[in-house]
């Protein structure tokens, strides 16, 4: 009688999955390093040449603004609200781009193919 799956390894090209199974353990390990990471992490940006400036965490939330009392005008406030706006939409942006680099470095080092995680 022939071996089964004509003397072929079932799992085809995954190989041993023990091995298999400590790349999907370091795998994880390293996804909630990473989140904390990204927790802990603090990312700032500026607007109006830094009158307005925004930290959010890794992960995009919002942590704290610090206005410089030059950029208060009672009479312009919505370019206070603007500059505000963009300061943080520029944290939010960069600690996005932090996340993604994070991420595909874990994605890398576990061989598997870019935009997976």
């Amino acid at each position: 009688m022939a071996p089964p799956f004509g003397g072929r390894n079932p799992l085809g090209g995954l190989g041993d999955i023990s091995k298999l199974m400590k790349q999907a353990q370091k795998m994880q390990q390293d996804m909630l390093e990473a989140q904390a990471e990204l927790e802990a992490a603090r990312v700032e940006a500026t607007s109006g040449g830094g009158v307005v400036s925004a930290t959010v965490s890794g992960k995009g939330k919002l942590v704290s603004i610090a206005i410089d009392p030059s950029a208060v005008d009672p009479d312009d406030v919505e370019m206070l609200q603007d500059l505000i706006v963009t300061a943080v939409r520029e944290a939010q942006d960069r600690a996005e781009e932090e996340a993604e680099a994070k991420m595909k470095g874990i994605a890398g080092s576990a061989g598997l193919p870019p935009g997976l995680l």
